[in-house]
C-alpha cells in the first residue's frame, strides 16, 4: 500500500513526509476494504442504473422560433455589424 501511495504522490508531484505516506496508506487500505465489502452484496435482482432516482428530461423542446425585433437583441451587444453580434477574431 505504501508503494501505491508513493506512486500516486510522484504522479501528482506531491512531496509527502513519511508520516503522511503512512497515514494515506492506512486510509487507502480502509477504502479498499470497504470496496471489498460491497462485493459481498447480492445484486442479482438489482437492475443496472445510471441514477439512484428516476430521472426525466426537463428541457424544453428544441425548436426554431422567429424573432420579429432584431434591434432589441442587437441593442444589448457591445458591438454589432450588419444586424449581428461582432466578436473578436479568435482563429489565427
Amino acid at each position: 500500500m505504501q508503494i501505491d501511495v508513493e506512486h500516486v504522490a510522484r504522479l501528482a508531484r506531491l512531496g509527502l513526509t513519511p508520516e503522511e505516506k503512512a497515514l494515506f496508506a492506512k486510509q487507502l487500505a480502509a477504502i479498499l476494504d470497504f470496496a471489498d465489502n460491497l462485493k459481498k452484496l447480492d445484486t442479482d435482482n438489482v437492475l443496472p442504473t445510471s441514477h439512484a432516482i428516476p430521472m426525466k428530461n426537463v428541457l424544453r423542446e428544441d425548436r426554431v422560433v422567429p424573432f420579429q425585433n432584431i434591434e432589441d437583441i442587437i441593442a444589448n451587444a457591445p458591438e454589432a455589424e450588419a444586424g449581428m453580434f461582432k466578436v473578436p477574431r479568435i482563429v489565427e
